[in-house]
Parts: structure tokens; sequence; C-alpha cells
């Protein structure tokens, strides 16, 4: 059997080094040598196990007392911190595959608190799967043979739907879930206003239990919104249509526009060709960063053209067409 390397020349630091230099050390070592980030390698993982055995002694004051006196036999049981030395300290004890190629158990002895402390500084980003689904079960193992483990509950996701409404102005509602063990959970939750079609409230804590006390998973909840006759939403500005009569676009006059916030009444311009666009600032929706900012609502004019004239106004008409002249200019493509 292969002698143990020094665990300061395993860590590369100093003897003398100071705690931040020894993580920082471990830090950069245990990333490059991960088995996720190395599958398959099996000299990569040995690395792994030796670093993380030299950075578990190296950074708890006690076991670095005595390894400085004693080196490694003062936890191989061969003598130097009494009988036994630290008895049951083994570092790291080994890995399982999970059969997808990573390793899904992660067994520590002695200061295990600790090494869940660093595991979780180190590798939050490497345990965090598709759509921030956290530990997903990954179990870390403290205290020695018969040790308990605990775990971080998996998240869990669902889909609401709310209306146009609720969505542009915030809503608080009771909705119902059914968790993957079949129970109903009864939640209260708070729609954000502003919130737009697809994105998702992450409600902490409403996941799945955790193993050994392990913190709760989170619910992801994605939201659809209904649509509203008369408006169309393009993120935060809106878009709807106003029928004004042919006369009050000939003439100019007022129209009266429906906003998510009341009606308004709209000048109308003398003239006023089908198709023109009305701004109403601030009549869209509001943001969710920020409450103060609001989109705009942008109204296109349609010009209602008169059905079933009476002989009079039927003649009235031929009249103003005489008047303007068949190929007057007023009648010109703008």
């Amino acid at each position: 059997m292969a002698a143990k390397r020094d665990y300061y020349e395993v860590l590369g630091v100093a003897r003398d080094a100071d705690p931040g230099t020894i993580k920082k050390a471990y830090r950069k070592l245990a990333k490059k040598y991960h088995p996720d980030t190395n599958p398959g390698d099996k000299t990569a993982e040995q690395n792994f196990k030796e670093v993380t055995e030299a950075y578990n002694v190296l950074s708890d004051p006690e076991k670095k007392k005595l390894y400085d006196q004693f080196g490694h036999s003062a936890f191989d049981g061969t003598g130097g911190a009494g009988a036994g030395g630290f008895e049951g300290f083994n570092g790291f004890s080994g890995f399982q595959g999970n059969g997808n190629g990573g390793y899904r158990e992660y067994h520590f002895t002695g200061n295990g608190a600790h090494m869940d402390d660093i595991f979780g500084d180190l590798f939050g980003d490497m345990f965090h799967g598709a759509g921030g689904s956290g530990f997903q079960g990954e179990r870390f193992y403290s205290g020695g043979p018969g040790g308990s483990f605990r775990g971080r509950g998996r998240d869990l996701n669902t889909e609401v739907t709310v209306t146009f409404d609720e969505a542009a102005f915030g809503c608080d509602k009771l909705l119902n879930f059914r968790r993957e063990d079949g129970s109903v959970q009864t939640l209260q939750v708070h729609i954000p206003a502003g919130i737009d079609e697809g994105q998702s409230i992450r409600l902490r804590g409403k996941g799945m239990p955790g193993a050994g006390g392990g913190v709760a998973g989170d619910l992801m909840m994605k939201v659809h919104i209904q649509e509203k006759p008369g408006f169309t939403r393009k993120g935060l500005d809106l878009y709807s249509t106003v029928t004004i009569p042919f006369t009050t676009a000939v003439f100019g006059g007022e129209a009266m526009v429906r906003t998510l916030k009341g009606n308004v009444i709209c000048r109308i311009q003398e003239g006023t060709q089908s198709g023109t666009k009305i701004r109403l600032r601030g009549k869209g929706i509001v943001s969710m960063k920020d409450p103060a900012v609001c989109g705009d609502q942008y109204v296109t004019v349609q010009i209602q053209v008169p059905r079933d004239l009476s002989p009079e106004a039927r003649q009235k008409l031929r009249e103003f067409e005489a008047a303007c002249g068949k190929s007057g200019k007023r009648w010109s493509a703008a």
C-alpha cells in the first residue's frame, strides 16, 4: 500500500498557512478533481478523496495540531494521539454511482457539519439541476459509522392560470396543489402585479421535505394568463383599437377609449385617418421590478363606414364628393 502524502503537500500550502489560504487551495483542487466534472476518471476520483481528506484535517484546529505533532499516525491507530488516535476517522469513505456517470453519496466522518458547509459553498452550482432543482436528493453523511444524513428536499413544479387583470394588477389566490405522494396542499399564493405569460414564481420550502432535518425543496409555479377581449399585451405595453364615426374622423371630436384603469376621453384631430395610433402614456402594465414604471397603451383608430344611408344622407355625400372633386387632393393617399 502506497504511503500517504503529506497533507500540506497535497493541498500545495506551507505548514504555516492560515485557514483562509488552506480553504482557498482546497476550493481550487476540489473543483478541479470533482467527479461530476471528471466522470469515469479514477485518477481524478482518487485525487478528490485525497484533497478532501487533507482539508478535513488541516481545516480543523484540533486535528491540525495533532497532525503537526504526529503526522498520519495521529489518525491511523498506530499511536501518537493516544490509543487509536482519532478512532474512526477515515476521511473520504468512497462514492456510489447513480447509474448516470455521476455520484450520489459523499461519505464523511469526523467534522461532518464543517464539510457540509464547505460543499454548500464550493459546489452549490454543481448540485443544482435544470429549473433550480437543488440537491435532488444528494446526501451528505456525518458523524462516522452510524451517523445521520441530511439532504435538501426535491423541488416540485406546477402551473397556474390567472386572468388578464389578475396578472396586470396582482392578486392573492388560494390554490390547491397535488403533491407527488398524492396528498393535496392548499397554499395562499401572491401573484405579483405585472407578471407575464410563462414566468415562474418560486415558493421557497413548499417542495418535497428534506431528509434528516435538511431544508425542504421549493415549489416552482409557472404562470399562464388568460386573454382579455380587446387587449393585446407585449411586454409592458398594451394594444387596442377604437372605432369612430366617419364624421368624427372628418371634422374631429372626441372618442371614449377603454383602458385597464377605466375609460378615458381622447381628442380626435380633424382629418384623422384609419390606422392612426394614439399613445396613452402610463396606461399599460406595471413593472414587476419597479412599481413606479408602467408601460403605455397604443390605440389604433378604425373609421366606421356608414351603412343603410337614407336618400337624403346619400345625396349629401354625393354633394360632398362633388365639392371635393373626384380626383381631389383630400382623397389622395398620405
